[in-house]
């Protein structure tokens, strides 16, 4: 019997999501595999992070296509962009705590790729006058992953409803990211 790569992977995930420190057997047990089968799709528990690495950089890679990032104003795309990108939230929380993913040599440069399309994103914000120029594109792209990372737990968690997950993400976001009208702060 042939095992499901993406069934075992999206197993993982969630499990893994909701409890980073779960054993290959809990892993194997989630998606209804034993061990032994787990083990020879995934050599142990580094094999199987990078997996999941490739399946988040793949996913955060279609939302970015799928949010359409240069079309209409920044603030737009960003909604966008959260909301695309909500699906995969739990999977980029987790990936976001392994360290191991981005020290060394070793690194993703999908990871890359995917910085760089959000910073240029926030950089087309700040060119249009939309978004503040005193944070940096690559601090506000850290900021979005933060936001994405303690979202998914809050909802995992039951602390936020799911259907508040991108309002309450661009909001802060934007509400931090967005350039004040310098005769409103003088009013204050």
């Amino acid at each position: 019997m042939a095992v499901d790569r993406d069934h075992v992977l999206r197993s993982a995930a969630a499990l893994l999501t909701r409890k980073s420190t779960s054993t290959m057997d809990e892993v194997a047990r989630a998606a209804g595999i034993s061990r032994a089968t787990l083990h020879r799709q995934f050599a142990g528990r580094d094999a199987l992070v990078r997996a999941l690495e490739a399946l988040g950089i793949a996913e955060c890679e279609a939302a970015l296509d799928t949010a359409r990032l240069a079309e209409g104003p920044a603030s737009d795309a960003v909604r966008r962009l959260v909301r695309a990108l909500e699906p995969a939230a739990g999977l980029l929380a987790f990936l976001y705590t392994e360290n191991q993913l981005f020290e060394g040599e070793g690194q993703n440069e999908g990871w890359t790729r995917i910085d760089d399309r959000i910073a240029a994103l926030f950089r087309r914000g700040q060119s249009s006058g939309e978004f503040r120029i005193d944070l940096t594109p690559a601090w506000l792209t850290e900021a979005l992953y933060g936001l994405m990372a303690s979202g998914a737990w809050a909802v995992q968690e039951g602390r936020v409803a799911a259907n508040d997950f991108t309002h309450m993400i661009v909001e802060l976001l934007l509400g931090g990211a967005l350039r004040r009208d310098e005769t409103r702060r003088e009013e204050s």
